[in-house]
């Protein structure tokens, strides 16, 4: 593959670029350096060309000051900061909208992501997949987040049929296309694989070294979990029904009326052969209320259609405030 480099006042300027890492930050500067430092030693040894892209999600400590200095030290180094804390879905967007590389990788900043798997990610690509998940299958987190993650990244896998062992695992790799092809918000950032799945790309899956924090704490607790399984049903409605939503909400409205009528049929033929009231019963307003249910799921199906057939283009979710080493 054929790289070409320009030199101008000692700034390399890429034509062409290999490999591009996506990092999101919130309050790590603990890290920052280390973390440079270790990509470095990796990517180098490739003999890749590469961007580092770090998103500054908010920092309220000297995180943007150190990616300010490394970026003006390599002009590999590109940062983007945000007005104020958007979430890592819209940071995950903004990168993956000024990434320029072939192969494009997220990680985390907090040193649990190890670098040096990064060329596990590189070869699996070039060898057919278009997405790699990492697999934190030692992880080294408390058990009160590998229970709970467990559990939901079973549940996740039975639902969305992408048989990946973490979704949650924020080292990942895919080509260009795929990244310029989804819509990334809210917290859907979880389910990429799943998305992209949906899409027809290939999905794979690398064992990765997991390290326990050293600086900082951990920003995800239970309200994060919960959050997850209401977007898991987000995505399974995403993936399966978002082009033909009459067949979900259609389908259960007509379950409700079939079985809110024949509640009431036979009620009906009740009372004829039988002379008995059938007013007061509770039977027959649960029959009635089933067949309004229906009307109102068909309803709904039907104004879903009409909707989907709407074209309109998502806004972004991020305000940008500032962007260092972007020609």
């Amino acid at each position: 593959m054929l790289t070409i480099f320009f030199i101008f006042d000692k700034k390399i300027i890429m034509e062409n670029v290999n490999v591009s890492l996506v990092i999101p930050v919130k309050d790590e500067e603990g890290t920052l350096e280390t973390l440079y430092e270790k990509i470095l030693e990796v990517l180098e040894s490739l003999n890749l060309s590469f961007e580092i892209l770090f998103i500054d999600d908010g920092s309220t400590d000297r995180s943007f000051d150190i990616m300010k200095q490394l970026s003006q030290r390599d002009s590999r180094v590109k940062v983007v900061r945000f007005r104020r804390n958007f979430g890592k879905a819209a940071a995950l967007s903004c990168g993956f909208e000024k990434a320029k590389g072939e192969i494009i990788i997220t990680m985390d900043a907090d040193l649990q992501d190890d670098p040096k798997e990064i060329p596990k990610f590189i070869d699996l690509i070039n060898n057919g997949y278009d997405v790699v998940s990492g697999w934190k299958k030692d992880r080294k987190d408390p058990w009160s987040k590998k229970i709970p993650s467990k559990i939901f990244n079973k549940i996740t896998a039975w639902l969305t049929g992408v048989n990946i062992h973490d979704f949650n695992c924020g080292f990942k790799a895919y080509r260009n296309e795929v990244v310029k092809n989804l819509d990334i918000y809210g917290e859907l950032y979880r389910y990429i694989p799943a998305l992209a799945y949906s899409k027809g790309f290939r999905i794979g899956e690398v064992v990765v070294e997991h390290h326990p924090r050293i600086y900082g704490r951990s920003k995800y607790g239970w309200e994060r979990l919960i959050k997850g399984f209401l977007d898991l049903f987000t995505v399974v409605f995403l993936t399966r029904f978002l082009k033909r939503p009459m067949h979900f909400f259609g389908g259960l409205g007509l379950l409700f009326f079939i079985v809110g009528f024949l509640i009431n049929l036979g009620l009906t033929i009740y009372k004829y052969t039988t002379g008995a009231l059938i007013g007061s019963r509770p039977l027959l307003l649960f029959g009635v209320l089933l067949m309004i249910l229906g009307v109102q799921f068909l309803s709904i199906g039907l104004l879903g259609e009409m909707i989907n057939n709407v074209t309109h283009g998502r806004k972004k979710e991020y305000l940008i405030s500032e962007e260092i080493g972007f020609e």
